[in-house]
């Protein structure tokens, strides 16, 4: 593998799979643990990684060109989110979160992300995001330019009735 990609830069397919990150992955960017990362037992709290997709997911809606965190636009939510830990990370390790929508609602998208250490998936995680009007009540049709993309570049579905 080549030396250590550059952090918080985004990194894109090509890029990936140098580094060990396998396809579908088309998306992700570098980072190493800091200290006020780790827990008691010295390796990456567990709610650390929810932070690490966030800003992921910031940066990936941003290169895309679909959502730009700005006043007027609808409501970006998050209304379910998990992960799964496969092995811990420590003080100084260079990892790769990654993230795609594999998934397409009228008014949601489902992501999926990686954190991976020279190839090695270290945890994975799902996120359920929806588009809301102010109200934060009524929700907003995903657009067709959204969806294109997300097909295009993730290969994401339709959601399945």
């Amino acid at each position: 593998m080549p030396k250590t990609p550059p952090v918080l830069t985004p990194l894109l397919g090509p890029v990936l799979r140098d580094h060990g990150v396998p396809e579908p992955w088309q998306f992700g960017m570098a980072d190493r643990v800091r200290f006020h990362e780790l827990d008691a037992l010295n390796h990456v709290n567990n709610a650390v990684y929810l932070s690490w997709f966030e800003s992921l997911r910031v940066a990936y809606l941003a290169e895309y060109g679909v959502y730009d965190y700005i006043p007027g636009e609808p409501l970006l939510v998050m209304r379910a989110v998990g992960v799964t830990y496969h092995a811990p990370l420590h003080l100084g390790e260079t990892y790769i979160t990654t993230g795609r929508t594999v998934v397409l609602g009228r008014t949601s998208f489902q992501m999926e992300y990686g954190v991976f250490v020279e190839g090695q998936l270290r945890a994975e995680g799902h996120a359920a995001i929806v588009l809301l009007d102010a109200d934060g009540k009524t929700g907003v049709p995903l657009s067709a330019e959204q969806r294109a993309i997300f097909t295009a570049r993730d290969g994401a579905q339709p959601r399945q009735a």
